[in-house]
């Protein structure tokens, strides 16, 4: 299978090393890495155009759901996540822990609403879940890293 491989590891101070890594990685396993680094690309626009042509050849998509810059995963790669499943292509979210949403944000409540809160005041979804329901529900997530991921696309 062709993998994309979306997640703020782009953005990593070893990015080149963690690409090829993850290319051998998955070409032991029998899959070829599309990786958004894959290009000339040097513009902003461009480069949006050249990750959602790497999706639209993409048979899945694996997605680094980690916190980045933080408590929610990345937003390119929630756009990137909507826009496979918008095709209709299978998603695998993984991050370090999958503890639910209103332990992790260490939510107050329930208020006299029934509703929990974060330290803002705002409500904290109570579903059990680990991320957003959007990503939640239609995605599947994996405790773990990208090999965690990768197992699940045999599963």
């Amino acid at each position: 299978m062709k993998l994309y491989l979306a997640g703020p590891d782009v953005f990593r101070p070893d990015a080149l090393q963690w690409a090829e890594r993850v290319r051998a990685l998955l070409r032991r396993a029998g899959h070829e890495a599309l990786i958004p680094l894959d290009g000339e690309q040097t513009t902003a626009a461009a480069i949006y155009r050249n990750n959602l042509r790497l999706i639209g050849e993409a048979d899945g998509v694996l997605a680094n759901l980690n916190p980045f810059r933080g408590t929610e995963p990345d937003s390119g790669t929630c756009v990137e996540i909507g826009y496979a499943l918008a095709l209709g292509k299978p998603v695998i979210g993984y991050a370090d822990t999958l503890v639910p949403m209103r332990e992790r944000l260490q939510a107050d409540g329930p208020g006299a609403d029934g509703r929990y809160r974060d330290s803002a005041g705002r409500m904290v979804e109570d579903f059990g879940l680990a991320l957003n329901l959007m990503l939640s529900v239609p995605v599947r997530l994996e405790q773990g890293g990208i090999e965690e991921a990768l197992r699940a696309v045999s599963a």
